[in-house]
């Protein structure tokens, strides 16, 4: 195999002599060069990422066409069930492989990007482990996406550091730092800047590759480990085919079965209904389940968007209280602690406020409440976004948890139907809350072009998934003409002119979150788009990605 790499500012032809699973796939790397990037993109470690690749893009790419055909079938009125031929392992008593040492305690874990200061922050917050994340609020520059890698490599190894450019302040680990998990992109996206034989490769693949391969020996000499989330899964065919890959990972190093570890992110409609077959797929691999909340209400809306009677209200009125969403998450909560791994909690979207202490108290509040309920509903950990947050949530559950999980707590009052999970909520149409989807979800991808993938707004922390929410429900209501508060149908006409004004009501660029002109007329343009669209993109990011270096 030839490779591309990186010597100074030109990208040159090498041989990697040590590569392993060597094939004669040529490599292509369409990016920029920067010669930090070399330390990252070894001819070894592309050679790992190039037959992964080999071994399991044909798969990936079978398993999203049959993600085309399932969506079909909702077209065509049907509905999504408990499989079947599954149903011994449904009813087995099989179980997980246990935890280690370093995942048995996950009462708070702190999510974010995989930049530099904020890692910093996020490893010394408090929290128990922090998610370090190349997907939902990371915006997936090629700059972004090497950086990050670069930045993991030195957490890992305990010599990360940063100077702020304008007041000089230092950062850098403290004694105590939470475990390290990271969260490659989905099955369904892409990295343009690498090619394999002519064939684009899986995010998700390259993400985890560079990041497993440039890491596992030091996070194990550490007494750690690989540790991952899987997003976006859709089947429990989807999680085989992550099980596999870490399988062929670990041999290509030498790594025992099991050396990786990894949580699923139960955030598809359709993946709800497999919890018990994504754990039996992932059984020696692993920990736990937690519950997506943002992208389950976004799959909730996009799987069933053709139908009129799936039509879900205003986005502050979907609360976790909501029968569809208590049910999937008791539900999840009695499938892991049945096998042994961990239920974890979704993501506050709160911020703290500052300056406005009657404000900020009303958000800590809230938070405070969502961590209460899913203490006492079983869960063994929950998220939060900002460090701020990580004493809130964490008295939450130091209050309810007498040991490091809720194994023991098994909640077999909990049943679950079919019905459950597909009962739609009942609420209003705003007008307030159509001006503030396009708000944020403009807004938000205009951020998002510019490089920055985690954006607070209006006291929220704002990623992909919320942007996502935003998006497929005013394309929803639009398709099937709702009828807002004001007496209003929802029509193109009505689109375009409340779009109109609530664009003239943004023009600030503190309003904007900072993004430049440019970035925002391309926002408004493709965000309006895809909401008058008569096809649904399936994600906001897939065409938004052809513009990011």
């Amino acid at each position: 195999m030839k490779f591309l790499s990186i010597i100074t500012s030109e990208w040159v032809i090498i041989d990697a002599m040590n590569k392993p699973n060597p094939t004669n796939d040529a490599v292509e790397l369409l990016a920029p060069a920067r010669n930090c990037d070399a330390e990252i993109l070894t001819p070894a470690a592309i050679g790992f990422v190039a037959s992964l690749h080999g071994q399991f893009n044909e798969r990936r790419l079978k398993l999203l066409k049959k993600r085309e055909e399932f969506q079909a079938g909702l077209d065509q009125g049907e509905l999504p069930g408990f499989l079947e031929e599954t149903r011994g392992i449904r009813e087995g008593s099989w179980k997980v492989r246990p935890a280690p040492a370093d995942l048995l305690d996950r009462r708070v874990e702190i999510t974010g990007p995989v930049e530099r200061k904020m890692i910093i922050n996020a490893l010394n917050s408090g929290a128990q482990a922090f998610m370090a994340d190349f997907e939902d609020s990371c915006s997936p520059t090629w700059a972004n996406l090497l950086d990050g890698q670069i930045n993991l490599r030195d957490a890992v190894v305990g010599t990360i550091s940063f100077e702020h450019p304008q007041s000089g302040k230092q950062y850098a680990l403290g004694e105590k730092v939470a475990t390290l998990i990271v969260r490659p992109r989905g099955w369904h996206l892409e990295e343009k800047h690498m090619r394999v034989d002519g064939v684009t490769i899986s995010a998700s693949l390259f993400d985890f590759g560079l990041y497993f391969f440039h890491n596992a020996a030091a996070l194990l000499e550490k007494g750690s480990g690989p540790y991952f989330y899987l997003p976006k899964l859709e089947n429990h065919l989807e999680a085989r085919l992550w099980n596999d890959v870490f399988v062929a990972a670990q041999e290509m190093l030498g790594l025992k079965t099991g050396t990786i570890r990894a949580t699923v992110l139960i955030e598809t409609i359709s993946a709800a209904f497999e919890m018990d077959e994504i754990l039996h797929e992932l059984r020696d691999h692993c920990v736990g389940l937690n519950c997506g909340r943002w992208d389950y209400i976004f799959s909730f809306i996009k799987k069933f968007r053709n139908r009129p009677d799936f039509v879900l209200p205003d986005r502050a009125a979907i609360t976790m209280e909501r029968h569809f969403l208590k049910s999937y998450t008791e539900l999840l909560i009695k499938i892991c602690h049945r096998r042994g791994a961990h239920a974890m909690g979704g993501m506050a979207a709160q911020i703290p406020i500052k300056g406005d202490d009657a404000a900020n108290a009303e958000a800590l509040a809230k938070v405070r409440a969502d961590k209460e309920r899913e203490a006492n509903a079983g869960h063994d950990g929950t998220w939060v976004a900002h460090p701020g947050l990580v004493p809130v949530a964490l008295a939450a559950f130091d209050a309810v948890m007498t040991g490091p999980n809720q194994l023991d707590v098994l909640r077999e009052d909990v049943d679950v139907s079919a019905n459950d999970l597909l009962k739609v909520p009942q609420g209003a149409f705003t007008v307030a809350s159509f001006r503030h989807n396009i708000r944020v979800g403009v807004q938000y991808l205009a951020t998002w072009l510019g490089g920055n993938g985690c954006v607070p707004m209006y006291h929220l922390m704002e990623d992909t998934a919320t942007a996502e929410i935003c998006r497929a429900q005013l394309w929803q209501w639009l398709r099937h003409r709702v009828v807002l508060d004001s007496g209003e149908v929802v029509t193109p006409e009505l689109f375009d002119r409340i779009f109109c004004e609530t664009m003239i009501s943004m023009q600030s660029k503190t309003a904007c979150g900072g993004a430049a002109d440019i970035q925002m007329d391309l926002a408004a343009k493709l965000f309006s788009q895809m909401v008058k669209k008569e096809s649904f993109d399936e994600f906001l990011t897939v065409p938004a990605y052809q513009y990011l270096d």
